[in-house]
């Protein structure tokens, strides 16, 4: 069985997502892949409390309960190596990973990025594509490498920025593209 463990820090729209589309569509029979965990290193995260209403084993390694960044990669390492996973799936995961623990996942660790990637690395993205007076934002699949929002596009979704939008109904309209995509670009590897 294909294992995949999720990373979230927050409410996790993009892992309910990704586990709404693992159950209906039968991942378990048709793909031999389940999600086996989904981890956080916020305790307040509350995609936890979804996850597991799911049935799925939820876990937190909190970040600020380490002085050296390196000690919490390999806690979040070991978390995630206790379930064998085929793939790592971040979602909405707000913590840059150092080069050694993503290098330990080559080629299994995903990311889902809210730009057109390789336009708008980072944080700040909607506003920064309606400052720039881009026609089209969207959401970008790809593999994580240890150079942020940098590895292979997997996938990719495009909205209109429309006239009068703002952060809020950007990024709001980039989500639901988002929700549709990633569990698409799982799948697809799964395949």
């Amino acid at each position: 069985m294909q294992s995949i463990v999720i990373l979230i820090s927050g409410s996790g729209s993009n892992m309910q997502a990704i586990i709404r589309a693992a159950k209906a569509e039968n991942w378990a029979k048709h793909y031999n892949a389940c999600i086996t965990s989904v981890i956080s290193n916020r305790p307040g995260a509350t995609g936890l409390a979804w996850a597991q209403s799911q049935g799925i084993a939820t876990q937190i390694v909190d970040h600020k309960t380490f002085t050296e960044r390196q000690e919490f990669d390999m806690t979040l390492r070991e978390a995630i190596d206790a379930h064998k996973p085929s793939l790592v799936v971040l979602a909405g995961f707000m913590r840059i990973l150092g080069a050694d623990f993503v290098a330990h996942y080559a080629g299994r660790m995903l990311n889902i990025h809210p730009s057109l990637l390789p336009a708008f690395t980072g944080l700040h993205t909607h506003q920064r594509a309606i400052d720039a007076g881009c026609r089209f934002a969207g959401a970008t699949v790809h593999r994580v490498t240890p150079v942020l929002d940098e590895g292979e596009i997997l996938a990719q979704a495009v909205v209109p920025v429309l006239i009068g939008d703002n952060e809020s109904t950007l990024a709001a309209r980039v989500l639901t593209q988002e929700h549709l995509i990633y569990p698409a670009a799982i799948r697809a590897l799964l395949k």
